[in-house]
């Protein structure tokens, strides 16, 4: 496979990415999934995520590649920012760390794009996510390809795949803190 039509997908979950890896795949892209995510909250929490996320990529023929549960750089960035309410402060700054060490990833894998599964839930701010997405880009000089996958119906299609192939689903958004928060998935 040739590296020029590789792009680095962030992944949340499973759930998250199901359509759009197919979808890059349709745009000429042959997405190479990276599940970064010191967010998640327990353990057990993040080894049920990273399960369903190896049985999707195994069932969608897609390179995975993970990166080792470290919470401590989620409670770096959170650090007095335990209160904000959800979609807040916090979330940036989660959101941030999770596109950065993407695009770092990214460059140093010869990957000349990146993107994120992030974007595909309907509680987060595609705006929000490609701002930060384009301007981390400009710094580590690399492309950020800013698709919103939950348009033509992208979250509906992936819970459908999910649900097809039987994949653990979440009930938050993934950190100690969205546990009990509304609409955190």
């Amino acid at each position: 496979m040739k590296k020029d039509n590789k792009i680095l997908l962030h992944s949340c979950c499973a759930i998250c990415s199901a359509y759009p890896i197919s979808h890059l795949r349709e745009l000429g892209y042959e997405p190479v999934v990276y599940f970064f995510n010191p967010n998640i909250f327990p353990e057990c929490e993040f080894n049920k995520r990273l399960g369903a996320q190896k049985e999707l990529c195994k069932n969608l023929n897609c390179e995975l590649i993970i990166e080792s549960y470290e919470p401590k750089y989620h409670e770096i960035i959170s650090f007095g920012l335990e209160d904000e309410p959800e979609k807040g402060k916090r979330c940036a700054k989660c959101f941030e760390m999770r596109l950065t060490q993407s695009a770092k990833k990214a460059k140093e894998l010869g990957i000349k794009s990146f993107t994120t599964t992030i974007v595909i839930s309907p509680h987060k701010s595609f705006e929000l996510i490609s701002k930060l997405g384009k301007t981390i880009s400009n710094k580590y000089g690399i492309n950020y390809l800013d698709i919103d996958f939950k348009k033509n119906d992208g979250f509906l299609k992936s819970n459908q795949k999910a649900k097809e192939l039987g994949l653990y689903r979440q009930n938050y958004c993934g950190c100690k803190y969205s546990m009990g928060a509304k609409n955190g998935v």
